[in-house]
C-alpha cells in the first residue's frame, strides 16, 4: 500500500493550454478553447473549408470514381 501512495505523490497537474483561436488560456468547459465563441469560430472554419489538406489532385480525380458521362446501365 505504501507503493500506491508514492505513485499518487508524483501526480503532475496538466499544463494550461492556450486557445488555438485567440491565444487566451483554455477553459475546462470549452477545452481546448477559452469560450463558446472561439469554439464556434473554429467550427465555422471547418464547415466553410478553412482547414484543408493541400493536394495536386483536381476535384473528381479520385481513383475508383465513375465519370459523370458513363451510363449507369453499363
Amino acid at each position: 500500500m505504501a507503493e500506491k501512495s508514492k505513485k499518487t505523490a508524483k501526480v503532475v497537474p496538466l499544463k494550461n493550454r492556450k486557445c488555438p483561436t485567440c491565444g487566451a488560456p483554455a477553459a475546462v468547459e470549452f477545452k481546448p478553447f477559452c469560450c463558446k465563441r472561439c469554439a464556434d469560430v473554429d467550427l465555422g472554419r471547418w464547415l466553410n473549408g478553412g482547414y484543408r489538406i493541400p493536394t495536386d489532385e483536381a476535384p473528381g480525380d479520385v481513383p475508383g470514381d465513375v465519370p459523370d458521362d458513363v451510363p449507369e446501365d453499363v
